[in-house]
């Protein structure tokens, strides 16, 4: 069972439509003890990073989230806002702390073009994991956002776009992913990298 993780923030419809499209079980999460039944969780987000965080913190997941990932080795997909937050740090609306779950910090897109960044970009691979199977340099994924991930570490950064400057699209360390684009509204590909995660052994 995968939990799509709800804190009042998450895209959760869309989310859990995608996979029982995919034929995988899931259930909406509220609560820490909830993580415990799943096989994988999913870490939806839309809104503001301090907001989100706060939320995440008063409802013990913050701390519950990285017991699951780190100590009984379950695989977490963070979406979007929620990709971000697996990260140390945010700048938006001033230095908020994340879950510290890849080391390095979430920073405004530093382009000329317009943001929020909103529609279809192509992927590329920089370096393959599990959820990158069976994907092809080029393909197309929709993004809607204002800020990007900056990883300490180069090969936690498994695919990057190009918004007039290089956006990372996809982190990846171990067990741990994150999409900064929607998997769930971005087609066959979108589909795709979810069945890719679906299919993880815990």
């Amino acid at each position: 069972m995968i939990a799509v993780i709800d804190y009042g923030a998450g895209n959760l419809k869309s989310v859990t439509k995608a996979l029982h499209y995919l034929d995988f079980e899931s259930e909406i999460v509220s609560d820490p003890k909830g993580l415990e039944q799943a096989d994988a969780l999913i870490l939806p987000g839309v809104g503001a990073f301090p907001k989100c965080m706060a939320a995440l913190e008063k409802s013990g997941m913050a701390g519950a989230i990285p017991a699951q990932v780190l100590d009984k080795q379950k695989p977490l997909l963070g979406i979007c806002l929620g990709m971000q937050m697996l990260l140390d740090e945010s700048e938006e609306m001033g230095k908020t702390a994340g879950l510290g779950l890849i080391p390095g910090r979430v920073e405004r897109i530093d382009t000329a073009l317009k943001l929020p960044h909103i529609g279809w970009n192509s992927l590329k691979i920089l370096h393959d994991n599990p959820l990158t199977a069976g994907l092809s340099q080029g393909d197309c994924v929709y993004f809607v956002h204002s800020f990007c991930a900056k990883t300490a570490n180069p090969a936690d950064c498994a695919m990057t776009t190009d918004y007039g400057t290089e956006v990372t699209a996809m982190v990846a360390r171990g067990n741990i992913f994150g999409c900064q684009f929607h998997p769930e509204k971005s087609g066959d590909v979108g589909l795709h990298i979810l069945k890719n995660f679906g299919e993880l052994n815990p």
